[in-house]
């Protein structure tokens, strides 16, 4: 089985279940997930996760995302974006005043911050077990409740009214297309969404995603593993912790690493072993071949690592 996560440049027209299906084609195995769905329209970053890397998929949908789109002022859909049916089509004008570019732009820029968003009906989350999409498409209209969303930063890239193209890093459940009507809505022009690019999903950029007609080529040329981003990778952030040889096969079945298992000099910690760490603290832990066994938290009542999530599997240890 093959574990690990792909960085996909979703391209126009698949949904990120299209993604997954084509890539169990492509690489042959039924064990993996999307770590949270782009909009058939929309591109760019798709993390993918495989066999056991799929543990990390909610992970990966909390971070937060960083996207490039286009504002169409003047103009309101049902999907709050061009592919939507038109529901109202304005002139650029708020409060009997022409809007300037100058107005647009401190508007947009008012939505930095934390605001209640109220999810779209063409989205896929769910109401009393049936999604909003299948409902909006039955013609039914429910009634959703906010949800208070981050918008970390808006960099505006260019104004050419009714055009506006921004960057936009936010929070995990910040529609984009939601966030372009509100603006048009505070406007009093009306807006949607012309087009998404995602850009950034935690650490996961642009740069380094890989089409899918790519991903097939380096399969078929045995050389996934040049692409395939180590399950690890995702926790980068953590220290690194090591066991002692004699201790691998207890950690390997999930016991508790007890401090005086681990290799002290790889850690860092010296004579003070104990004081090293904080109560709580979430750490990667390798065995003392490198093998990544999983994250734990240091307990320091027992003085010692207990585990949170394992991905060591004795059959086929990842490296």
């Amino acid at each position: 089985m093959i574990s690990g996560i792909l960085n996909i440049y979703k391209e126009k027209g698949y949904t990120s279940h299209d993604v997954v299906a084509k890539l169990r084609g492509i690489v042959g195995q039924k064990k993996i997930g999307h770590t949270g769905t782009l909009d058939p329209e929309a591109e760019g970053v798709l993390p993918v996760c495989l066999g056991r890397a799929t543990k990390v998929c909610d992970l990966l949908t909390d971070k937060d995302k960083t996207y490039e789109a286009v504002l169409l002022l003047g103009r309101t859909t049902d999907t709050q974006d061009v592919t939507g049916q038109i529901l109202s089509e304005r002139p650029l004008v708020s409060d009997g005043r022409e809007i300037t570019p100058d107005a647009a732009r401190a508007c947009v820029m008012s939505f930095e911050g934390e605001y209640d968003q109220v999810p779209p009906m063409y989205s896929a989350l769910k109401v009393n077990g049936k999604k909003l999409y299948e409902l909006a498409r039955e013609g039914k209209t429910v009634e959703r409740r906010s949800r208070k969303v981050a918008i970390r930063r808006i960099r505006i890239m260019e104004v050419s009214l009714p055009h506006i193209r921004m960057e936009v890093e936010c929070s995990k459940g910040t529609y984009i297309r939601t966030l372009c009507h509100d603006i048009g809505e505070k406007l009093g022009c009306g807006g949607c969404m012309e087009s998404l690019l995602r850009t950034r999903v935690g650490g996961f950029v642009l740069a380094d995603s890989r089409k899918l007609c790519e991903v097939e080529e380096m399969v078929r040329s045995g050389r996934l593993d040049e692409i395939l981003i180590p399950t690890d990778r995702v926790f980068d952030r953590m220290r690194e912790i090591r066991t002692c040889e004699p201790y691998d096969r207890p950690v390997h079945n999930g016991t508790p690493a007890e401090l005086h298992w681990l290799d002290a000099g790889r850690a860092g910690a010296g004579a003070a072993f104990e004081d090293d760490f904080e109560e709580k603290e979430r750490v990667r832990l390798y065995d003392s071949r490198g093998i990544f066994v999983g994250v734990y938290r240091y307990d320091p009542a027992g003085k010692r690592f207990r585990p949170e999530k394992m991905f060591y599997d004795p059959a086929q240890p990842d490296k």
